[in-house]
């Protein structure tokens, strides 16, 4: 698959791996330790590097978005890094630990910016191999749910991440929680199927109480249509195709 933003320098390629921590304590490192710039990520749009951070006796790896590196867009207002982790904290409320645990760091080296736990796993995989395995189905299904209700509108097949942990996971949720519909997704496989009645009570959940979180990374009006949006798919019950009328799929497709 082409190189995108998961593929680091040889300098960072070369790096021995540390980060096989309990669950739990990645947060507190993300949101604690030390960080120490490893390289760039080649061929993303906007600067992203690969970081290690450390804590103690304990550290990872982790992809670091600063500020100060994005590219202005005409849709999207700047901070595009407080949408990474909105969209973390979103999938945490749900349940569905869709999204590598993700912080805002104020003191990370090139300025404030997000702080994503990097995925180990096999870099040749992405959403239409996944597809391939009835094992991901459930996953991809949620994920599938969860890029609706966050309106995103970047869903590319390489930001479908699989990992050593075998768990498909969402990474690049930078375009997401727009007021306009603007859904864009590689997604579409599942488009007609129910939504099993426990995710439908997790949606209603997360419209009735959206984590505190969103309201220190977005736009109350944003905060407002996760909910609205939450609300119609589970009352939906099923994945919507999307409609005649719909650009549906992002460009690149991986």
């Amino acid at each position: 698959m082409p190189e995108d933003e998961r593929s680091p320098s040889s300098a960072a390629v070369a790096l021995a791996r540390f980060d096989d921590l309990d669950p739990g304590r990645y947060v507190e490192v993300l949101t604690c330790g030390e960080v120490e710039l490893v390289g760039r990520m080649q061929w993303s749009s906007n600067a992203t590097f690969l970081v290690s951070v450390r804590m103690g006796g304990d550290g990872c790896h982790a992809i670091y978005k600063p500020h100060r590196g994005e590219r202005p867009l005409w849709d999207f207002p700047g901070g595009l890094y407080k949408r990474e982790a909105a969209a973390w904290a979103a999938s945490e409320a749900l349940g569905w630990h869709l999204v590598p645990e993700t912080v805002v760091r104020p003191d990370a080296p090139l300025g404030e910016g997000s702080l994503q736990r990097f995925v180990w796993g096999d870099q040749e995989e992405h959403y239409f191999t996944l597809v391939e395995d009835p094992a991901h189905h459930d996953r991809l299904r949620r994920l599938a749910a969860f890029d609706i209700v966050v309106n995103n509108t970047d869903r590319k097949a390489g930001h479908c991440l699989l990992g050593d942990d075998n768990l498909v996971w969402a990474i690049d949720n930078a375009l997401c929680f727009h007021v306009e519909p603007k859904l864009r997704t590689v997604i579409w496989d599942f488009a007609g199927e129910p939504i099993e009645d426990a995710w439908r009570d997790d949606l209603r959940r997360l419209a009735a109480e959206p984590p505190e979180a969103l309201n220190d990374l977005l736009h109350p009006s944003e905060v407002a249509l996760v909910s609205r949006r939450a609300v119609a798919l589970a009352g939906l019950g099923e994945l919507p195709d999307p409609g005649p009328d719909r650009r549906p799929y992002p460009w690149p497709l991986v």
